[in-house]
């Protein structure tokens, strides 16, 4: 029972969400957040646009805020709209602005948008982008269309962490197009990156050893060498044999007068 409870949570949570971003397009939406409070549901809502999102007088969201009552049976839901500063380093903004442009000039500049939406994405400071556009561009044959730039994690629990990704769908004459967007932005720490403070190595004093080299004079006397070992074993031995010698020498004594 429990368990049930949850999966109808879920669902109805991504019911939710699906509905807010069928309802509020154009309005450079990245991500819709439900958290369930004491008071009620409080809906968070971060969009680039957030004057679209609010509309002339609050129209769109009381309208937004009377369809959750009466559609999902909300009792007390609360909106809150949060301001993107950096979209362009925002996954969900740069696939809408995409699909935005395949649906306006079709699919013969899908080239220039994907190159361009790159350069908007780099300058703003990111590691890597990566842009996917498959569906039947140009040709009647389905095709997958890959832009990348930079540097982008596909494996590992960074790609899953530090990787914004978005996957979105254009309706066009040709049929639907899907474009899929990672972005790796400047803020993520790679495990493998390594940084070398050179401030803290240089901030003390710098000790130098200098090895001069030495110059010898001619004239100075040349130390003599040390007597090796056999020179004097054989120098004792000589000074033994003599004194043996001289104590075998008979001792003749004189005539007593």
């Amino acid at each position: 029972m429990i368990e049930r409870k949850f999966v109808s949570q879920n669902f109805k949570e991504f019911q939710i969400k699906e509905y807010v971003k069928k309802t509020l397009s154009r309005v450079g939406l990245s991500n819709v957040k439900l958290q369930r409070t004491s008071l009620g549901e409080r809906l968070v809502i971060s969009a680039s646009r957030p004057g679209l999102v609010v509309g002339r007088g609050g129209s769109t969201i009381q309208r937004l805020t009377s369809d959750l009552k009466t559609k999902f049976h909300l009792e007390n839901p609360q909106i809150e709209i949060e301001e993107i500063k950096d979209f362009s380093l925002d996954a969900g903004v740069v696939a809408e602005s995409i699909v935005s442009q395949l649906e306006r000039f079709g699919t013969q500049r899908f080239k220039g948008i994907g190159h361009k939406s790159l350069e908007s994405v780099m300058r703003a400071g990111a590691l890597g982008v990566e842009v996917l556009i498959s569906g039947k561009i140009p040709s009647s044959r389905a095709k997958t269309w890959r832009f990348a730039d930079g540097y982008m994690k596909k494996c590992g629990d960074i790609a899953i962490t530090g990787v914004d990704t978005s996957k979105t769908f254009a309706c066009l004459k040709t049929g639907v197009v899907g474009v899929q967007v990672r972005i790796m932005p400047g803020t993520t720490k790679l495990p493998d990156q390594i940084t070398f403070d050179y401030n803290d190595a240089t901030s003390g004093p710098i000790v130098e050893e200098v090895n001069t080299p030495v110059v010898k004079d001619d004239n100075e006397e040349k130390p003599k060498k040390k007597a090796s070992k056999k020179a004097s074993k054989k120098a004792t031995k000589k000074t033994e044999t003599k004194d043996s010698k001289k104590s075998e020498e008979p001792v003749v004594e004189g005539d007593a007068q």
